[in-house]
């Protein structure tokens, strides 16, 4: 293990690869990063490109399921999949995630099915899915912050294991805790960078800033870059566009690799949240249309789709995906509405790993109360 952190120099922008019309950013500052955004061949860029298409497309239909009463709620990740599907590239597949609520496109990469994310926000499960059958995708984390925590002290273990720092990027595990500007913050996620650091745990803290906390401006929340925040803390740090997918893959990639080695990273992915917080949030309260549109401007789809054209991929090509995305859409929304609910007395069984006596009551009290309904229920 390093018994350091090396902290680099400010950074002036946001390190990009493509600009907004797709093409390719070329400057003595960014080589590095597109030597490790070599490594994406043009059949791996339009993996992640249908990735996108596939989150975005999965994302619209269950708000509109939300608005139709089928969920009770909806978190959408609209012109974040750029950033999302960056980091999910970039991470190995020993490595493992915490989320927040609104990584969509990371689990889906992880190997969670898009009903079993839904199945949260019906109310149909109590976590989702089981992360050792998600490839080390833990569960979402609807206390904004917390996670934070979580995911330094698994990477704590992880290093008292043994299970990184041998110099074997393949084998090497490395941690990635994802969550937004609001939650940055936290105390709890203030906290997490200080273990990391001291601990020098393998750990990444892969920020989204949105812009918005709800209603509150990521401006308002803090005076200084959260990037430049992190390096406080002693954490090597950097500022990427975060609707950049090739600049997300290889600052993230970049970053893993070292935290493997004992050196935790942050990761600061300039973006926008082009919906509502949640679908119980009206967004055109506290912003502007102008600043909406400047935004959807910056489509990271639309920048990997002109990116793809650009090396060789026909309208064909990217339509199709478009329409095997709107088919799976379409497909998870009538498996849900296919679906039974539980039982309502499951909530009880795995609160406790051995019965316990209040739980037991509960239970008892719920399904004499749904008795009383006969078969009008």
């Amino acid at each position: 293990m390093s018994a350091g952190t090396a902290i680099r120099a400010r950074a002036a922008e946001p390190i990009r690869l493509l600009d907004e019309d797709g093409r390719i950013v070329e400057t003595d500052e960014n080589a590095e990063h597109h030597a490790l955004a070599a490594q994406l061949s043009t059949d791996d860029r339009l993996a992640m490109h249908r990735e996108m298409v596939a989150t975005r497309a999965f994302d619209i239909e269950a708000g509109n399921l939300q608005r139709q009463g089928k969920l009770g709620l909806w978190v959408p990740s609209l012109g974040q999949e750029g950033g999302q599907v960056g980091a999910a590239w970039a991470t190995r597949p020993q490595d493992t995630i915490f989320p927040s609520y609104r990584e969509h496109l990371i689990a889906l990469h992880r190997g969670v099915e898009m009903l079993q994310i839904l199945d949260i926000f019906r109310g149909a499960r109590h976590g989702g899915w089981d992360p050792l059958e998600t490839q080390g995708m833990r569960i979402y984390s609807l206390v904004i912050g917390t996670h934070a925590l979580h995911a330094t002290g698994y990477a704590m273990g992880v290093r008292l294991d043994g299970r990184c720092g041998t110099g074997d990027a393949e084998a090497d595990e490395a941690v990635v805790a994802f969550y937004g500007d609001g939650a940055a913050s936290q105390g709890d996620a203030s906290e997490g960078l200080v273990f990391a650091a001291s601990y020098e745990a393998p750990v990444v803290f892969f920020v989204q800033n949105n812009k918005w906390a709800i209603s509150v401006p990521s401006s308002r929340q803090s005076r200084f870059p959260l990037h430049e925040r992190a390096r406080g803390f002693g954490l090597d740090a950097a500022w990427v566009d975060g609707n950049d997918p090739l600049a997300s893959f290889a600052v993230t990639r970049r970053m893993l690799d070292a935290a493997r080695q004992g050196r935790p990273g942050y990761v600061e992915a300039d973006t926008y949240r082009m919906g509502a917080h949640t679908t119980s949030d009206d967004p055109t309260r506290y912003r502007d249309d102008a600043e909406v549109e400047a935004w959807r401007r910056r489509d990271p789809i639309e920048r990997m789709a002109a990116h793809l054209r650009e090396l060789g991929v026909d309208d064909a090509a990217l339509a199709a995906i478009g329409e095997e995305a709107t088919e799976a859409a379409a497909d998870v929304r009538r498996r849900m509405l296919a679906a039974g609910g539980p039982a309502s007395d499951d909530i009880f069984d795995h609160v406790y790993s051995e019965p316990h006596p209040l739980m037991v009551e509960q239970k008892r009290a719920l399904g004499e109360f749904e008795a009383s309904f006969g078969d009008e229920r």
